[in-house]
Parts: structure tokens; C-alpha cells; sequence
């Protein structure tokens, strides 16, 4: 284990400190420019004639995840509250999509980072952590990932913290975030004002800067969070209670969160769709057969919840857009999700799904599977 000690900052190292800080922000300014912006794809379903469905690839990112706005937003965050010094190691709990991009940007800034990660994190995002010069501190009970995290950072370590700041780090009222960029890619679309927007919630920070910043714009748009069943948004958005818990766990990463995150913001979402785990792993597999690449289970997740809204709006003959996220880049999940016998091993069954989903494609309404 690596011996950490806290930064402590001396009057005459004062303007060193700030060189470094200013100079650290530079590099961050620069990486967003370079990054700009992802695509915005739109889904050509002919059974929702008059429902535009639009999905915005934050897998183009350069660490391959929605997560690098987050950790872009966690570092500056950060750095302009002086957290955050020259040498300081780096830690922060993530189940891979956020550590791989705050590896990215601790090794671009040469900052040592620390991902305390579940034991049961698919095998690819660790390594790409490794792969990135980040290390990872594996827990086997993922409810240890933040106490884990806090023992870094009393060892000196800057805390992140991508669940408790999620966000309060992310600039909802503009400067290219998530939210603003989606509207102004739909500018010049037949719907540009969506009906919907769905996302899911893994620190809650995605879903706080959309909510807020359509309510900013005085937009009719509304937020549905897509959660996997059970999952403690779900529990806590329908109950209004911030100690609601899971009622079961999940295998899609990054969302369907044990407890009620700080980020979790619920006034501000007027819908939640709780997705079983096969559906979000079927449509995983129809998004590579729709988009001709793979994309990680959220994607799944959210495609669900988008299929579902458009059947309803369907039934109602309704028209609209309808404005979703494709999370992070399954070749990822190869060794589990889009693994057959990972999916046997654990009693997965997605052809239920599988067949129920492609209904819904070819004519428009929704189609439900019995549990088991």
C-alpha cells in the first residue's frame, strides 16, 4: 500500500502552489476544447412516425464514458476550492466508468490516483484503470467503496468524491454541459424542445443538471430517470424518503444504487421507470444490432425507458422527441453482459426480452415479460 501524507501549504510555497493550480486548470480548459462535443444520433424507428428518438454518444469521449464530464467537472471542482495540490495523490469510489476517466485526467495533470473499486467490477474497467497508471483498491462488499475511500483521503489523499459532489461540481446553468449541449445539437430539428429527456441515476449528478437546467430555460421537457428495478431512486423518488435502501441488487453498473446518494435530487424528475436487468442487458444487444457498436447496460437501461415513453406517446397519438444517453462503451461488458455464459452462470434469460423488445420496434406498442 502506497504511504500517503498530507499536502500542507507553507506561506513562502504559496504562490508555487497557485502556479501549479493555475497551470493544472489550464490543462483541463485546453482538454475541453480539445474534446468538444459528442454526437447526438437519431433513431430512425418507422412504428413512431411522429416520435423523433435522439441518443447522445458520450461514449466518443476520450475515456470512452458520460463519466468524463464528471471527473473534468470533480477536478476543477477541486482545484478552485484548493483541495487539490501539486503531488497529492487521488482517490475517489467508482464501479470503473468515472475511476477510468479520473485516471485519465490524474495521469494528464501527473497526479498518482487510487480507485477504490467493488471486487466484482467487470475485469475490463479495472485494467483500463491499470492501463491509465491508476491503482485499484478492491473491496468485496461494495457498500465498503466509501469508507475505503475516506481512509485514503485521511492518509492524505484529495477525495473526489463523485457521490457526495456530483452535483454541486457540475455547472448546471451552462458552460457545455450535458443538458445545454443536447438543446443546442437539437436546434435545428423538427421537435427541438423534447418531451423527454431520460437518463439514469448513478451519483444523481446527470439527472440534477438536466432537471435543473430545463426548469433554467423555463422548458416544457420533462425527466424520467431510468433505474434498474429496485433500485434506491426508485424507492426513494415514489416514497419521498432519503433512507429508502434497494430492495434488490443489480448487475448493471453505474446505476440502481444500494441507498439514496446526496446528488439525489427527486423533486425535480417527474418520471422513474424501474427496468429488470435482462431488459436492460437485452437492449444493450439491440443497440449494437440498431447502432452497429456496442454500448454498456445503462445504455440498455435507458433505451427501455425510452421505448416505453414512446409507446404511450404512441397510444395516445402523441408526437415529440424523445432525448436519451448512450453511457459508456460495452466492449467493456464483453466479459460479462455480451458473455453467454456469464449470463447463464448467473440465471440471465434475455430472450424473453429480447423478443418482447423487438415487438415494440416493429409495431409501436409496448410489450412486458412476466418476472421469471
Amino acid at each position: 500500500m502506497t504511504s500517503l501524507h498530507p499536502v500542507i501549504a507553507t506561506p513562502g510555497g504559496a504562490a508555487q502552489a497557485r502556479a501549479w493550480s493555475n497551470h493544472a486548470l489550464l490543462l483541463l480548459r485546453r482538454e475541453a476544447a480539445r474534446s468538444a462535443d459528442t454526437h447526438l444520433l437519431h433513431l430512425d424507428i418507422p412504428a413512431f412516425r411522429d416520435i423523433r428518438l435522439y441518443f447522445k454518444d458520450e461514449s466518443s469521449h476520450p475515456t470512452g464514458s458520460l463519466k468524463h464530464r464528471l471527473a473534468r467537472s470533480l477536478f476543477l471542482y477541486a482545484l478552485c476550492n484548493g483541495r487539490l495540490q501539486a503531488g497529492q495523490a487521488v482517490v475517489d469510489a467508482s464501479s470503473g466508468s468515472t475511476a477510468i476517466s479520473e485516471a485519465w485526467f490524474a495521469r494528464m495533470l501527473g497526479l498518482h490516483f487510487i480507485a477504490v473499486m467493488p471486487a466484482c467490477t467487470a475485469p475490463r474497467k479495472i485494467a483500463d484503470v491499470q492501463a491509465l497508471g491508476g491503482q485499484c483498491d478492491l473491496v468485496d462488499d461494495p457498500a465498503d467503496v466509501h469508507a475505503r475511500a475516506a481512509w485514503h483521503a485521511a492518509r492524505g489523499a484529495c477525495h473526489l468524491d463523485q457521490f457526495g459532489l456530483a452535483e454541486r461540481a457540475t455547472d448546471w446553468r451552462g458552460n457545455n454541459n450535458i443538458a445545454e449541449s443536447i438543446l443546442g445539437q437539437l436546434e435545428q430539428e423538427a421537435d427541438r424542445e423534447p418531451e423527454w429527456i431520460v437518463c439514469g441515476a448513478g451519483t444523481g449528478g446527470t439527472s440534477a443538471t438536466i432537471g435543473r437546467y430545463v426548469r433554467y430555460r423555463g422548458l416544457r421537457t420533462r425527466l424520467c430517470v431510468a433505474e434498474p428495478t429496485g433500485g434506491a431512486f426508485a424507492q426513494g423518488w415514489r416514497s419521498g424518503d432519503r433512507a429508502a435502501r434497494a430492495s434488490r441488487p443489480t448487475v448493471i453498473e453505474g446505476i440502481g444504487r444500494s441507498g439514496v446518494e446526496p446528488g439525489f435530487l427527486f423533486d425535480i424528475v417527474d418520471d422513474v421507470i424501474e427496468v429488470p436487468d435482462e431488459a436492460s442487458i437485452a437492449a444493450a444487444w439491440e443497440l449494437e444490432r440498431l447502432f452497429g457498436r456496442r454500448y454498456g447496460g445503462s445504455s440498455g437501461t435507458n433505451l427501455v425507458a425510452c421505448l416505453q415513453l414512446a409507446a404511450r406517446m404512441h397510444a395516445r397519438g402523441q408526437r415529440g422527441s424523445i432525448v436519451s444517453l448512450l453511457c459508456d462503451r460495452g466492449e467493456r461488458y464483453d466479459g460479462t453482459l455480451f458473455n453467454p455464459d456469464w449470463l447463464r452462470s448467473r440465471q440471465l434469460d434475455i430472450a424473453p426480452w429480447s423478443a418482447a423488445l423487438e415487438a415494440t420496434l416493429a409495431d409501436g406498442r409496448w410489450y412486458d415479460v412476466a418476472p421469471g
